[in-house]
This record gives C-alpha cells, sequence and structure tokens, in this order.
C-alpha cells in the first residue's frame, strides 16, 4: 500500500487515491462507476486502491502514503478516522435536513434524499393512490440515510402516515420479522402505497404480500429506492423502483478531488445529486379495481404468467368459474384474462430485453412463450416492432431504459 508509483507512459506518477466503500452493495458499486467514468474521459493519471474483497477496512489506514480519499461518510467510523487524515478528502453520503449533521472540512456530494422519496410519493398520487405507509429500517448510526428518508415522507405524506422500521435482518429472527411485518400489513387500510427505503426493504415486503395473500398492486403498491437489478430478479413481481443519481455522484467526487490534487481549497462545499428517474415496473402499477375477483386473478398472473399458466388455472385460484372471471374482466377491464396474462408476459420480455444480458430464445423461454416466433409475432402486433427493433429504439445513448421517467 505504501510503495512509491512508477510513472505511466507519458513521465507523470499517477497519484494514489483511495476508494472507501463497501462495493458489494448497489450504491458504492455505482458510485465507483461513475468515478472510473469520470477517470475514461478525462484520461486523468490515477493509482486507485480498492480492496479485493469490495469491503471497506480501516486498519492502518493513518500511515497510508497515498494522494488523495474519496470515502463514503455514511458510516460514521469513515468519517471520524478521515476526520484526522492530512490527505485532500472528498466524502459521499447522504443529504440531511439538520445542516449540524454533515461532515465539517470536507467536501461533500450527497444523494438528496427528499428527491428521492418525493420522486416515489408523487409516481404514488399519480397512479391514483391516496393513502402511504413507508418501510424503513432500525434506527442506526450507520442508518442515518434511512432516518433522513422517514423525515422527508413526513413531510411529504403528513405525520399521521404510517412508518414501520421492522427489525434487523438476521437468519435468527426472520420468522419474527416476517410475521411482525404481515401483521402490519394486515392491518393497513386499503388500497395503501408503500415507500421502502431500499429494494431490499421492498423485497421483504412482496415477500409478506404473498405470504399474506394480499394483492399486489391492487391493495398495496410497493415502490423502492436504488433500482437494483440483483433484487429485481430475485423478485416474482418485478419490483418498481427510484433510481439514484449515483454515478453522477461519483464523477462529481472523481473532479472536486482532481481539482483538489492541483491546488483547489474546497472546504466545506457540498453539492447534492437528485435521482436519475423511477423504473416503473408491475410492483406499483395500481389501477381501481371493483371486483375482488379481477384484483386476485391479477395478484395471480404477475407471479405465475412466464409459467404457462392458462385461464383456467386463475379461475381455480381465484375460486370462479372461467365464463364468470372472464365476465369480470370484460367489465373492469375491456379484454380477456388471456390477454392479461399475455401482457405481462410481453412486459416482462420488453424488461429483459433492456437488460442486454440474455438473448431474444433464452427470453421467450423464461417469459413462457411457446416458441421464439410467437414472441416475435406479439412484439409486432401490440408494439409494431421486432424484439431486436424495441432494443435499438429504446436505448439512448447511456443504456437508460425508457420506462425511467423524471
Amino acid at each position: 500500500m505504501s510503495h512509491p508509483s512508477q510513472a505511466d507512459r507519458s513521465g507523470k506518477v499517477p497519484h494514489r487515491i483511495a476508494l472507501l466503500f463497501n462495493a458489494n452493495k448497489i450504491y458504492d458499486r455505482e458510485v465507483i462507476t461513475g468515478i472510473g467514468e469520470y477517470l475514461r474521459s478525462t484520461r486523468v493519471a490515477w493509482d486507485l486502491f480498492l480492496e479485493e474483497d469490495f469491503r471497506c477496512r480501516l486498519n492502518g489506514l493513518e500511515h497510508w502514503q497515498g494522494d488523495g480519499i474519496i470515502a463514503d461518510f455514511d458510516d460514521p467510523a469513515v468519517a471520524e478516522i478521515l476526520s484526522r487524515s492530512p490527505l485532500p478528502v472528498v466524502a459521499v453520503g447522504s443529504s440531511y435536513q439538520d445542516e449540524a449533521d454533515y461532515p465539517g472540512g470536507v467536501p461533500y456530494v450527497a444523494t438528496d434524499n427528499f428527491k428521492l422519496v418525493r420522486l416515489a410519493h408523487d409516481h404514488l398520487i399519480d397512479v391514483g393512490l391516496e393513502r402511504f405507509a413507508m418501510y424503513s429500517l432500525p434506527e442506526s448510526t450507520v442508518n442515518r440515510w434511512a432516518q433522513e428518508r422517514e423525515k422527508a415522507f413526513i413531510k411529504l405524506a403528513g405525520a399521521d402516515a404510517p412508518i414501520n422500521r421492522g427489525l434487523a435482518t438476521s437468519p435468527d429472527g426472520w420468522n419474527s420479522a416476517s410475521e411482525r411485518l404481515v401483521s402490519w400489513l394486515n392491518a393497513l387500510p386499503k388500497p395503501v402505497g408503500i415507500i421502502a427505503v431500499t429494494d431490499a426493504r421492498a423485497r421483504h415486503l412482496l415477500q409478506a404480500c404473498l405470504t399474506a395473500g394480499i394483492a399486489v398492486p391492487e391493495e398495496v403498491a410497493i415502490i423502492g429506492i436504488d433500482n437494483d437489478p440483483l433484487t429485481r430478479n430475485l423478485n416474482r413481481i418485478p419490483l418498481s423502483s427510484v433510481a439514484q443519481g449515483c454515478e453522477e455522484m461519483g464523477r462529481t467526487a472523481a473532479h472536486m478531488l482532481h481539482q483538489m490534487l492541483n491546488g483547489a481549497r474546497l472546504g466545506n462545499t457540498r453539492i447534492l445529486v437528485p435521482p436519475v428517474g423511477i423504473n416503473v415496473l408491475a410492483s406499483s402499477q395500481y389501477q381501481p379495481l371493483s371486483s375482488p375477483y379481477v384484483m386476485r386473478a391479477r395478484h395471480y398472473i404477475r407471479q405465475y404468467a412466464c409459467q404457462g399458466i392458462k385461464t383456467e388455472q386463475v379461475a381455480d385460484y381465484v375460486g370462479v368459474s372461467r365464463s364468470s372471471l372472464e365476465s369480470y374482466f370484460r367489465r373492469e377491464l375491456g379484454y380477456t384474462v388471456h390477454q392479461e396474462i399475455l401482457l405481462f408476459k410481453l412486459e416482462k420480455a420488453r424488461e429483459m430485453l433492456l437488460q442486454g444480458e440474455l438473448s431474444t430464445g433464452d427470453i421467450a423461454v423464461r417469459c413462457g412463450f411457446t416458441s421464439l416466433q410467437y414472441l416475435h409475432a406479439v412484439f409486432k402486433r401490440e408494439l409494431g416492432c421486432t424484439p431486436r427493433e424495441f432494443y435499438d429504439r429504446s436505448k439512448d445513448a447511456r443504456g437508460v431504459p425508457p420506462t425511467v421517467t423524471q
């Protein structure tokens, strides 16, 4: 860690920069991605130090003979040890309503918690919901950002809007935590829109709703924060989520440190970065319905559409005849049960296409289409284009899906 850097081909000696993040989290990984983008776009000569297992360790940091540090100041231990660092430091972390909560003496790049929660809240209002709740995290010095999101929620939804902090995740307490969450969900007046402070907490909500037989989003609409693809792929019902501006935070932090290495004095400079937008998926696509049979049917379809279910299976789950269920669907939605199944499979296929990780053949299989040809036929009929044409049209220069809305 302390060896001198060698000059690069241009004859410059690269600056040695430590990145103190827990890159096992999507938030930290995207900040680091933004730092990398800044280095590539500017050709800054930096030697980066990052732990091989992506965890942030502080042992021996005070003896590190580097040139600068970009660090996650949401961890109070990091903030404490770097308050004594003689090196240029740029802090990255949460925004705070109380100015006194910000660290002093360092430039600070923050995710704008109020705007994150406001975007989620506005989306739930836009789909027609009038009741709101929040699922947060237990109060902790390392979760101060979660409490800031609670404060933003109270400002937007009112002091009477319910907030459940739940329990910390642990193997021995999982059953108890799940039971308490189900009880809370059952007690909430419906329909209700719930903002989770992270996608991980949103996933807990989805699991609890499935356990309790609560229809998502007809009874409980859910939206998370992080837009984490890993969490999204673990859910049977696709999760809506607010995308933070983490890559922009990383680019901004790198630019600030670059300025400091060139002699700039940034002091208590503070920059708040707004969210990118919302990835709107099934978990928050609330639509007022009067028929409980249609609500239960759509809940079942969202879980099992891609497994090749038929109308008869949906009717059996709901507990009515096929003809009665078809009648309810036509009256409420103006189309058939089969069309609802097909529309959900199409939405899932579109999402997978935009991720760009699978072939169209694999997507057809995973979404429950009987053949690749049938997938193409559905795309042409419903969207007027082939899957490949949809992908090409939908990606902008930075690869952001069109479902992300400001």
